[in-house]
């Protein structure tokens, strides 16, 4: 996972187009790491590899076998069947947020081989997890909100999510069918793997660091795995191909719709905010840490059934800072964070409910929705070019 890390921002180094600087670091995230790490020292506890943790995997994993178990094998109606369907959805959401996000930073354990090993339960269903590294770990989490880099705000055309995005006419009902779209997302993400790694190789601009061989097989062999258990194995007890199609449907359309809420949230909201200049050289006037705090935003930090349940993606502004910190120690975390921020001067943003940052997200989208003219634009202040 590192050598994919490093080697791929030396390809963004090396690349013909945008130069983005941060400015030299006024000891904001010297001092915060310091204390981060004087609280591991001090609880002496580790950042990686804790019991708490291997509880939630065994819960979560429990979770959508069981579910997977009593679709296929339960006597019961299809109604219930199709409610199990819903259940193992918010279950591999679940995974997904908590085990699989943890393992594909480098944050779940100390030991490299677990962490890749974990991180495949990304392929397994249905994600390439070594594109994943590449467009998240890199891309996104270098270049928060920055477009033409952070892929993570590109709606391919389909959603209008920054200011200085193109405008075009149906982005006026895009706070309508964004939630449709969200349900079709895994599959598209699916296809679109594929399609990266055989034919176009790059996001935006950025080529794509060349698989190897070893990796290209285990991105498209588990292609098939997945189709193997989500189509084969049904079929092959006896389902007919229309109850399996309606199964698929739910599951992955319902999974889409959680995770896509749950990452859309920290970033795509009126309160962050959004590079919008488009030069060729920009250096951002403040250091890289303050930038993450400027363009992410926490919420629900005190409702405990997400805490758990969505892997520390609620505190997505302490994750941006510290990756590969198991999220069970976010919320220790977060109160560093807040009064090392005061210290500085440094705004940490924070909303404290989960209604308030959706109802935040919508307005967002709704507002960019309208004409360019008439759109509040929001852009990182302290920036020149």
């Amino acid at each position: 996972m590192d050598r994919l890390y490093y080697r791929s921002l030396c390809l963004l180094d090396n690349m013909e187009q945008t130069k983005i600087t941060f400015a030299k670091e006024i000891g904001f995230r010297k001092e915060l790491n310091r204390r981060v790490k004087d609280y591991f020292r001090s609880e002496n506890i580790s950042p990686r590899d804790n019991p708490a943790m291997y509880l939630k995997t065994a819960v979560l994993l429990g979770w959508m076998i069981s579910a997977w178990t009593f679709i296929l094998f339960a006597p019961v109606s299809g109604w219930m069947r199709l409610i199990g369907c819903v259940i193992l959805a918010f279950g591999m959401a679940g995974f997904v947020f908590n085990v699989g996000h943890d393992a594909n930073h480098g944050g779940y354990s100390n030991n490299k081989y677990v962490n890749y090993i974990l991180g495949l339960t990304y392929d397994f269903m249905g994600v390439s997890s070594y594109l994943w590294r590449y467009r998240h770990n890199v891309l996104h989490h270098t270049y928060t909100n920055i477009p033409g880099h952070d892929v993570e705000i590109d709606g391919d055309g389909w959603v209008r999510m920054y200011p200085t995005q193109e405008y075009r006419w149906y982005y006026r009902f895009q706070h309508i069918y964004i939630w449709f779209i969200y349900c079709l997302v895994p599959l598209y993400w699916s296809y679109c793997d594929v399609n990266l790694i055989l034919s176009k190789g790059k996001y935006h601009n950025h080529v794509i660091p060349t698989p190897k061989l070893s990796e290209k097989i285990t991105l498209l062999g588990f292609k098939v795995i997945w189709l193997g258990y989500v189509i084969g194995i049904p079929l092959a007890v006896g389902y007919t191909p229309w109850q399996v199609f309606l199964g698929v449907a739910v599951t992955f359309m319902t999974y889409g719709l959680v995770i896509n809420i749950v990452f859309m949230l920290a970033h795509v909201l009126d309160s962050a905010e959004f590079l919008t200049s488009e030069s060729e050289q920009i250096h951002i006037e403040d250091e890289w840490a303050i930038f993450q705090l400027k363009t992410t935003v926490d919420f629900a930090p005190k409702n405990h059934f997400i805490n758990w349940y969505v892997g520390g993606l609620n505190y997505q502004a302490i994750h941006h800072l510290f990756p590969k910190v198991c999220h069970i120690h976010y919320p220790k975390i977060a109160k560093i964070v807040q009064e090392v921020c005061q210290e500085f001067g440094v705004e940490y943003k924070v909303y404290e409910t989960f209604g308030g940052i959706l109802s935040s997200n919508y307005r967002w989208l709704k507002a960019l929705g309208r004409a360019p003219a008439t759109t509040k634009r929001v852009s990182v202040v302290n920036s020149t070019v």
